[in-house]
Order: structure tokens, then sequence, then C-alpha cells
């Protein structure tokens, strides 16, 4: 099968996440890697570009740069990766998409819900594939256990209690930090924290496990370290279309948590828990029945959990290979065969709703406020 052409905005050297992008990206053999604009300094990156193996003359200095020489080449690239600062999502995603580029975008895919929604009208127009970087859904694991969800196999949804915590940001001496403290600036980060860092990959994850859509909320934050703007805690209570039942925390001040992204889905005959420290295994509880360990690579799992498991049983597979897993989905649906467990623009617009629904809550000593973005009320 030919490969797909594939370059990348923004997660030069140094930056945390574009080597997962890279491995990712390459790692089943769909993309090859044609193109880059990788750094905000022009030349380091297109020194650094051309290091990857990159050809000069596809190694550019900036955005506009790259959609500029790529658009009109009979080998132009076939997916666009943008891992810029957040800042700048919008306007890179949308100029990639109307000039007919496929675009992975990083979260959070806008800053506002009313560029989110010109993203989703966007993709819709040019029938080109948004999607957003939510790779902890790609986790086999987790596939399965939105499979057994689907399946019916805990009946009906009635509870979620998911979180996102860590510890470290919680040196109040190391606040300055300029690596830090952007983070909780709003002219940098925006009108949300550690919320629109971490919780709504926690909240992407409780729509994505069961298959529903926040309706509501009611938010608390807390700015536990005085210097800090924007919050850097937050408790967030849900409601989903379905009826089920939210609650959510997040924080970077938990000190002694190293990741800390779990989730429990509990239903009228069964329970669910899956954490991403211990990625590779469910543990599934059905009513009056034994707690089992449910091993990614075992026999009889669902199909999306056994597609995306590439080593045999009690071998890791870590984030790297999750965020491979959004590039198998992207390869199929980029060739025809399209994935409906890859998150989209509409996810993202989800997403920065519910960020702007948490914020104005919590303004109102959490008032319940409607989380759904104003296009899908």
């Amino acid at each position: 099968m030919t490969k797909l052409k594939w370059g990348m905005i923004g997660g030069g050297e140094g930056s945390q996440i574009g080597p997962a992008h890279r491995l990712g990206a390459l790692a089943d053999g769909h993309f090859e890697f044609a193109a880059g604009a990788l750094d905000h300094r022009a030349e380091e990156g297109r020194a650094y570009a051309q290091r990857l193996g990159i050809a000069a003359d596809r190694a550019y200095g900036d955005w506009t740069e790259m959609l500029a020489g790529e658009k009109n080449r009979a080998d132009r690239v076939d997916l666009v990766t943008v891992a810029t600062p957040n800042a700048t999502h919008f306007e890179i995603t949308k100029a990639f998409l109307e000039a007919g580029f496929n675009v992975l975008c990083e979260k959070p895919m806008t800053m506002t819900v009313e560029e989110g929604e010109e993203i989703v009208r966007v993709a819709a127009a040019t029938g080109k594939i948004c999607a957003v970087n939510y790779c902890y859904s790609a986790y086999p694991m987790v596939r399965q256990a939105r499979a057994m969800v689907r399946a019916g196999e805990l009946g009906k949804i009635r509870l979620v209690v998911t979180s996102f915590s860590h510890g470290h940001h919680g040196d109040g001496a190391n606040a300055d930090n300029p690596r830090v403290r952007w983070r909780y600036d709003p002219a940098m980060a925006g009108v949300s924290g550690q919320f629109a860092d971490c919780g709504i990959h926690a909240l992407h994850m409780a729509s994505f496990i069961c298959d529903d859509t926040v309706e509501k909320l009611s938010a608390d934050f807390a700015s536990t370290i005085s210097s800090r703007v924007l919050e850097d805690d937050a408790m967030v209570n849900f409601r989903m279309a379905g009826g089920t039942v939210g609650r959510l925390w997040t924080s970077s001040v938990a000190i002694g948590r190293q990741h800390g992204f779990d989730i429990q889905v509990f239903g009228e005959t069964g329970g669910l828990r899956w954490a991403s420290e211990q990625p590779n295994q469910l543990i599934y509880t059905p009513l009056n029945g034994r707690t089992q360990i449910i091993e990614k690579g075992e026999a009889g799992l669902h199909a999306d959990a056994q597609r995306l498991s590439r080593v045999s049983i009690a071998h890791p597979e870590g984030f790297p290979l999750a965020v491979a897993n959004i590039y198998c989905d992207l390869a199929d649906s980029i060739r025809g065969e399209l994935r409906d467990g890859l998150p989209r623009a509409r996810d993202g617009l989800c997403s920065m709703a519910a960020v702007h629904a948490a914020v104005a809550s919590a303004a109102l000593d959490g008032a319940w406020t409607d989380a759904r973005p104003p296009m899908f009320r």
C-alpha cells in the first residue's frame, strides 16, 4: 500500500509532544514524513527538519510558507499535524482545511467556542477530516471499554467518575518558572488553566466511553497558589444527555500523583475502571460477580481493541502507540474507511464549549450552566 505523505507544524527540537507525533505517525508504515515547519525560529526549524530526513525544499520556515509550498504540489501532503501553541491552532487549522488538507490538531482545537464552530463548518464544507489529538481515547483497553458500553454489557450507565490530576506544578517557589507560569496566564492560556489543559481530556474520555454528550455542568475552580490568575484545581459535576451523572476532578497541585488520569464507569449491571498508568488493563466487575482483569492482547476482546493492539499480551503499549492509533484511524479514514473512534472537530468544539461553561459556572459559585455549543442546542 502506498504511504500517505505527512507534514507537521510545530513540535520542534525539545518539544514535549513532537516526538510522540513522529513516533506515532511513522509506527505502522502508513505515513512518510514529507514536510515540516517545526520551529518559530525559521532557520532552526529548517535545519531540524532536514536532520529528521525532510528534503530541503520541504523544510519550511513557518506555516504560511509551508501552506504556499505544499498546496500546488502534485505530491503534496495528505495530512498536516498542528502542534503549535494553543492560540495559533484556529488560524492554522482553518487555513489548511480551506486549502483542501486533512488536519490533526493538538488540543485545545481553538480558544473560543465561536472559533470551534467555524472549524466544524469549514471541515463540513470542504469534506476534509479535522481530527483532534485526544489520544488517550485510542488506547486499546479504552476502545474495549467503549465497545462494552455500546454492547450493553454494563446496562444503562448511571455514573461516570474521572480525574486527571498531578502535582508537578505544586511548588509555590517555582510559580514564576516560564515553563509553568504561562499555563495560568490568561494572555497565553486563555480563559482556563488546569481544566482546559488536563480536565478536557477527562471530560472527552467520559463522553467517549459512555458514547454520550455533556449537556450541563457545575464547576468550582481554585487557584491554590496565590500568584496564579487561572485555576490550578477544579471540581466539575456534569449531566449527560442520556441521564448519566458525571464527576470530574483535575489538579496540578496534587503532590504525589504523577500522571493521575483514570476513569470509572458504573452501569446497572456492571462497572469498569481504567487508569493511564496501567493502560494495558481494564478492571471489570459484573453485578453480583467477581472482579476481573481484562488484559490487552488476550482472546475475546472487541474488534476495535484487537485492531489497535500490536504486541502480545503482557507487553506494554504506551503513550506514543496510543498516538499511533490515532494515526492508524486517520490513515484508514483518509483512504475511505471511516473510523468512528477518531476524535473529530465536533469533539474539539464540545470541549471548548465545556471549558467556557465551566468558567462561567465557577464565576457564579457553581451555578448549573449549559455546556453545549450553541450550534448543537
